[in-house]
Protein backbone atom coordinates (compact mmCIF):
# COMPACT_ATOMS: atom_id res chain seq x y z
CA UNK A 1 0.00 0.00 0.00
CA UNK A 2 1.56 3.59 -0.99
CA UNK A 3 2.67 6.09 1.62
CA UNK A 4 0.01 8.38 2.63
CA UNK A 5 -2.84 5.50 2.38
CA UNK A 6 -4.68 3.50 3.86
CA UNK A 7 -7.08 0.85 3.44
CA UNK A 8 -10.23 -1.08 4.84
CA UNK A 9 -13.65 -1.54 3.05
CA UNK A 10 -12.23 -1.25 -0.45
CA UNK A 11 -12.14 2.25 0.78
CA UNK A 12 -9.00 4.42 0.13
CA UNK A 13 -8.28 7.75 1.88
CA UNK A 14 -5.35 9.72 0.55
CA UNK A 15 -3.72 11.95 2.76
CA UNK A 16 -1.98 15.53 1.52
CA UNK A 17 0.14 17.86 3.54
CA UNK A 18 -1.86 20.85 5.53
CA UNK A 19 -1.07 23.79 6.39
CA UNK A 20 -2.43 24.22 10.23
CA UNK A 21 -2.08 27.54 12.37
CA UNK A 22 -0.01 27.17 16.24
CA UNK A 23 -2.21 28.45 18.85
CA UNK A 24 0.42 29.39 20.72
CA UNK A 25 3.17 31.80 18.28
CA UNK A 26 0.25 32.06 15.83
CA UNK A 27 3.27 30.75 13.32
CA UNK A 28 1.76 28.05 9.83
CA UNK A 29 3.19 24.71 10.20
CA UNK A 30 2.52 21.53 8.16
CA UNK A 31 1.01 18.67 9.22
CA UNK A 32 2.64 16.23 6.76
CA UNK A 33 0.95 13.39 4.82
CA UNK A 34 2.87 11.15 7.04
CA UNK A 35 1.86 12.27 10.43
CA UNK A 36 -1.59 12.37 9.57
CA UNK A 37 -1.05 8.45 8.61
CA UNK A 38 0.31 8.57 12.03
CA UNK A 39 -2.74 10.38 13.61
CA UNK A 40 -5.46 8.21 11.87
CA UNK A 41 -3.31 4.73 12.57
CA UNK A 42 -3.88 6.15 16.42
CA UNK A 43 -7.05 6.76 16.01
CA UNK A 44 -6.08 10.51 17.17
CA UNK A 45 -9.43 12.67 16.18
CA UNK A 46 -7.98 16.04 16.57
CA UNK A 47 -5.20 17.69 14.27
CA UNK A 48 -2.12 18.74 16.14
CA UNK A 49 -2.65 22.40 17.98
CA UNK A 50 1.21 23.98 18.38
CA UNK A 51 4.31 23.51 16.03
CA UNK A 52 7.02 21.32 16.59
CA UNK A 53 8.96 24.15 18.40
CA UNK A 54 6.24 25.50 20.68
CA UNK A 55 5.13 21.74 22.08
CA UNK A 56 9.47 21.31 22.80
CA UNK A 57 8.67 24.85 24.50
CA UNK A 58 5.88 23.00 26.27
CA UNK A 59 7.61 20.35 27.69
CA UNK A 60 7.22 17.75 25.05
CA UNK A 61 10.82 17.11 24.94
CA UNK A 62 12.94 17.15 28.29
CA UNK A 63 12.70 14.93 31.46
CA UNK A 64 14.18 17.07 34.22
CA UNK A 65 13.30 14.89 37.58
CA UNK A 66 14.37 16.48 40.84
CA UNK A 67 16.79 14.34 43.12
CA UNK A 68 15.17 13.94 47.22
CA UNK A 69 17.60 14.12 49.61
CA UNK A 70 16.89 10.91 51.94
CA UNK A 71 18.29 7.83 54.25
CA UNK A 72 18.40 4.10 53.44
CA UNK A 73 15.74 2.49 55.04
CA UNK A 74 18.10 -0.56 55.48
CA UNK A 75 21.87 1.30 56.05
CA UNK A 76 21.03 4.49 57.24
CA UNK A 77 23.52 6.06 54.48
CA UNK A 78 22.65 9.40 52.83
CA UNK A 79 21.14 8.88 49.89
CA UNK A 80 19.16 10.62 46.86
CA UNK A 81 16.48 9.36 45.14
CA UNK A 82 14.44 10.53 41.53
CA UNK A 83 11.27 10.80 43.95
CA UNK A 84 9.47 11.85 46.53
CA UNK A 85 9.20 9.16 49.25
CA UNK A 86 6.31 8.19 50.91
CA UNK A 87 6.28 7.93 54.92
CA UNK A 88 5.44 4.01 55.46
CA UNK A 89 7.74 3.25 52.28
CA UNK A 90 11.10 1.49 52.69
CA UNK A 91 13.46 3.92 50.25
CA UNK A 92 17.14 2.22 49.22
CA UNK A 93 20.45 3.26 48.43
CA UNK A 94 22.00 2.33 45.23
CA UNK A 95 23.87 -0.74 46.77
CA UNK A 96 20.82 -1.70 48.71
CA UNK A 97 18.65 -1.82 46.21
CA UNK A 98 21.33 -3.66 43.72
CA UNK A 99 21.55 -6.03 46.65
CA UNK A 100 18.10 -6.56 47.11
CA UNK A 101 17.32 -6.84 43.50
CA UNK A 102 19.88 -9.64 43.17
CA UNK A 103 17.95 -11.70 46.50
CA UNK A 104 14.72 -12.12 47.45
CA UNK A 105 12.89 -8.88 46.53
CA UNK A 106 11.05 -6.03 48.73
CA UNK A 107 10.38 -8.85 51.74
CA UNK A 108 13.62 -8.88 52.67
CA UNK A 109 13.92 -4.98 52.80
CA UNK A 110 10.82 -5.14 54.62
CA UNK A 111 12.08 -7.44 56.94
CA UNK A 112 15.83 -6.05 57.35
CA UNK A 113 13.29 -2.73 57.85
CA UNK A 114 11.65 -4.27 60.60
CA UNK A 115 14.81 -5.54 62.20
CA UNK A 116 16.48 -1.84 62.37
CA UNK A 117 17.03 -0.28 65.45
CA UNK A 118 16.47 3.02 63.04
CA UNK A 119 12.28 2.39 62.87
CA UNK A 120 9.94 3.22 65.00
CA UNK A 121 7.22 1.03 66.51
CA UNK A 122 4.96 1.61 64.17
CA UNK A 123 6.96 1.18 60.82
CA UNK A 124 8.07 -2.29 62.45
CA UNK A 125 4.25 -3.51 63.23
CA UNK A 126 3.25 -1.45 59.33
CA UNK A 127 6.58 -3.78 57.71
CA UNK A 128 5.33 -7.35 59.74
CA UNK A 129 1.83 -6.19 58.21
CA UNK A 130 3.40 -6.17 54.79
CA UNK A 131 5.25 -8.88 55.40
CA UNK A 132 2.29 -11.17 56.53
CA UNK A 133 0.44 -9.93 53.51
Amino acid sequence: MPAGQCGGNNRVMEFQDKVLKCVDCGKDFVFTAGEQLFFHDKQFHNDPKRCKACKLKRGGGSSVRAETRTHCSVCGQETTVPFRPTQGRPVLCRSCFEQNRRTAGTQSVVAAMAQSEACSPEDRVEAEVKSAG
